[in-house]
């Protein structure tokens, strides 16, 4: 319970910190990519048909997608959430192991495809222009220091609205069931209501969050991840 409550504590710092830093909000669209490219690689998997997926200026989204059977809304719907829970983790996991540019090569892939394949409104498409070309010349000329600066960043906004977005979910159920999003849309294929599937998210998310911070705060006789060798794979 202490890793919890330390995790939500520097959840809460950290969310503080980050408003103050200049055009940090232009960042917060990642995890939405990743929330609806969620649903939208399961939609495939599924055997589905993914229509469109839409980004907005206030870092919310939309995937609209079609399955041929009624049970799969309910994997389409857990993807969203989960995902981006799982991929702020795997941002940390990387740092760890010093690969931070083979995670910004992946999630510049991940913008890439939905790019071209999936997101057709226009804020949507400018912003995922404006992305990539940024991160491709961290990738190709940024310094370390200004790498390790872009990729903290980023980790940390995914991290924070991985949790607080999962939360918000709660706020909206508690208020109106019909308004919670994927936990609603759950609520109406399953026995549960919106608010356990939104309590579920919340949960999960500050797992992943406790997981990831406990990678990202390593113990000070910790091995290193990466060594002289292979230093220069780092920024």
């Amino acid at each position: 319970m202490g890793r919890w409550l330390v995790t939500i504590l520097f959840l809460i710092v950290s969310a503080f910190l980050t408003q103050w830093i200049p055009f940090s909000s232009f960042f917060r669209n990642l995890n939405t990519l990743i929330h609806e490219f969620g649903h939208a690689l399961t939609t495939l998997v599924l055997s589905g048909k993914v229509l469109y997926i839409e980004l907005y200026s206030d870092h919310s989204g939309v995937t609209r997608s079609a399955v041929k059977d009624s049970w799969a809304f309910i994997p389409v719907a857990l993807a969203g959430y989960t995902t981006s829970s799982l991929f702020a983790w795997f941002m940390f996991s990387l740092d760890a192991k010093g690969k931070q540019k083979l995670a910004l090569s992946i999630i510049t892939g991940i913008a890439v495809l939905s790019l071209i394949l999936f997101v057709r409104n226009s804020f949507g498409m400018l912003w995922l222009a404006g992305f990539i070309a940024l991160t491709v010349v961290v990738l190709l000329v940024g310094g370390r220091k200004l790498g390790r600066f872009y990729y903290l960043l980023i980790s940390f906004l995914m991290l924070e609205d991985s949790v607080f977005g999962s939360f918000s979910l709660i706020l909206y159920a508690w208020e109106d069931s019909m308004s919670a999003g994927d936990a609603t849309l759950l609520s109406q294929h399953t026995p549960l209501p919106a608010i356990v599937w939104a309590g579920f998210f919340t949960v999960f998310s500050l797992w992943c969050a406790v997981k990831a911070l406990m990678t990202f705060i390593r113990p000070k006789n910790a091995p290193k991840p990466v060594t002289a060798s292979n230093e220069s794979q780092l920024f």
